[in-house]
């Protein structure tokens, strides 16, 4: 199994590095956003002189500007919408006749749904660093950019890393399962999109937390994006923590219940599709 799963993971890794547009593509939307969205959204110049700076710091739970608020919600935001590629390749292999020939191949399913989720996700992980890499460049370029004014310790990087992978392997594999068991692209859009969209509205990822509605706060607080966000927030700036109510270790645990818990039901319902008809 390890043999076949090698194998087909490759052939995934070859089959994203001959589509460059696809690339292109996925990289123009983090771009943009950081570019327009977060340059125009500095919320904290509002109240520039009559607002004390204060409010702000609780609005942005200890980030020194809204910007820097907003970035490490786009890493997480991108690690989500990114992985919504994987399933509709999977829907389009099936209408160009591949999925039917791998299929058929000594390669199980576990192999299958494998390889297509360790590819698929190595995409969302480089694009959420490439966001913060980038906002971090904008701020030496004279614009909005993200500060980080904490000294991020190697068990701090451990747990950013972890967060983002966790979270780009949670949807990934829901939307892997998804593809293999839709067959037309129209439909797995619509269903995806009916996931994704109020996963990234409900969550602290893009939304000034102190700005939020009580209920809105308290659904953001179970959500995997923002447990994902929160663990990088914490790390990124000085003073965050008294914002927090739980240390990034927490939140990783529960990342990683929800991940696990969504992998088994990714499992369960690829195994359902890839398995024989009767």
């Amino acid at each position: 199994m390890i043999r076949e799963l090698g194998a087909l993971t490759r052939r995934e890794l070859l089959r994203l590095a001959r589509n460059p547009q696809a690339l292109f593509t996925s990289l123009l939307l983090p771009v943009l956003y950081l570019v327009l969205f977060g340059q125009a959204f500095n919320l904290q110049n509002l109240g520039s002189g009559r607002i004390p700076p204060a409010y702000f710091l609780a609005a942005f739970r200890g980030a020194p500007s809204y910007f820097s608020y907003f970035a490490p919600g786009m890493a997480g935001f991108v690690a989500v919408t990114a992985t919504l590629f994987i399933g509709a390749n999977v829907i389009f292999d099936r209408l160009f006749g591949s999925l039917k020939r791998i299929s058929a191949s000594p390669a199980g399913a576990t192999a299958i749904f494998g390889s297509r989720l360790l590819a698929g996700s190595i995409l969302p992980l480089g694009l959420a660093f490439l966001v913060l890499g980038l906002s971090d460049l904008l701020g030496h370029l004279g614009l909005s950019g993200l500060e980080v004014t904490a000294s991020v310790t190697v068990v701090g990087a451990v747990e950013i890393v972890l967060a983002i992978v966790i979270l780009s392997m949670m949807f990934a594999s829901i939307f892997l399962a998804i593809g293999f068991g839709l067959e037309q692209p129209q439909t797995y859009f619509a269903v995806v999109n009916t996931i994704n969209l109020p996963v990234l509205l409900t969550s602290a990822a893009l939304y000034p937390w102190g700005t939020m509605p009580a209920w809105l706060q308290t659904v953001a607080s179970y959500n995997p994006v923002t447990l994902a966000v929160n663990i990088l927030r914490e790390n990124l700036f000085a003073g965050a923590a008294a914002y927090y109510p739980y240390d990034p270790a927490i939140y990783l645990l529960g990342l990683l219940a929800w991940g696990l818990a969504m992998f088994g039901v990714a499992v369960a319902l690829a195994r359902r599709a890839l398995g024989p008809r009767r």
